[in-house]
């Protein structure tokens, strides 16, 4: 039976390589984009499926469900990668109108995402939830490793990660007949940092990928890298 899996912002980016290499693991592969041209034309270049999904607007996340439910009757993998990099300020100079827009993507958009599919995914023998999170939203690697701040990451930004790890971990408690766990990609050349990354695309998705791909009995709560588990 084929593998049925949907990529949030799956038009560029970790997206986009992410639906790359699900494509070529053998799944059906569709890619969710806001942009419904830039959608078509990585559709076509990767000959996947497309729907049209803004994670912000819950009538679009709706029809998005009702249109895979019709053409497929479940969902397997859903990979929530769709996220923005809005607000790059300090706190002390950024509002609460730019952080809840940020958040509005980043967290809530996943959420949103996720409650729309559940009856697809419950519709499937093995389903798996990955959700694009980051090593900048770890408590440990903040505070112990002072590894971050705003120069560097921009704090709206990293706080988003931070709330996606939760929510993660909240969903595995909630969803115990599905695997639900959270992906650091790392320091990934992406349009996030304009490209400063230090990884691939490819090795950005090593994370992602393994955890779409996880077999039955696979861990469900976790949050890893391509090399080790993020500290909490």
């Amino acid at each position: 039976m084929d593998t049925i899996s949907l990529i949030t912002g799956g038009n560029k980016g970790i997206g986009h390589e992410t639906a790359r290499r699900l494509r070529d693991a053998g799944h059906t592969v569709l890619i969710g984009a806001r942009d419904a041209g830039r959608g078509r034309a990585a559709a076509d270049e990767l000959g996947v499926g497309l729907v049209h999904l803004d994670v912000t607007d819950q009538a679009s996340v709706d029809r998005a469900a009702a249109q895979v439910r019709e053409d497929h009757g479940r969902l397997d993998v859903l990979v929530n990668n769709a996220a923005v990099n809005s607000v790059v300020a300090p706190l002390a100079g950024t509002t609460a109108t730019e952080a809840a827009a940020l958040l509005d993507v980043n967290v809530l958009g996943a959420m949103r995402v996720t409650n729309a599919f559940l009856p697809l995914l419950h519709a499937s023998r093995h389903a798996r939830i990955v959700n694009v999170s980051s090593r900048v939203g770890s408590f440990a690697a903040t505070i112990e490793q002072d590894m971050f701040d705003w120069r560097v990451v921009p704090p709206v930004y990293a706080i988003s990660k931070t709330a996606l790890t939760m929510l993660t971990l909240k969903y595995a408690r909630e969803l115990p007949g599905i695997l639900v766990n959270a992906a650091d990609p790392g320091y990934t050349k992406t349009d996030l940092n304009d490209h400063q990354g230090t990884q691939t695309v490819t090795e950005g998705t090593d994370a992602i990928v393994h955890l779409a791909t996880l077999g039955a009995g696979g861990p469900t709560g976790t949050c890893i890298s391509r090399e080790d588990v993020v500290p909490w």
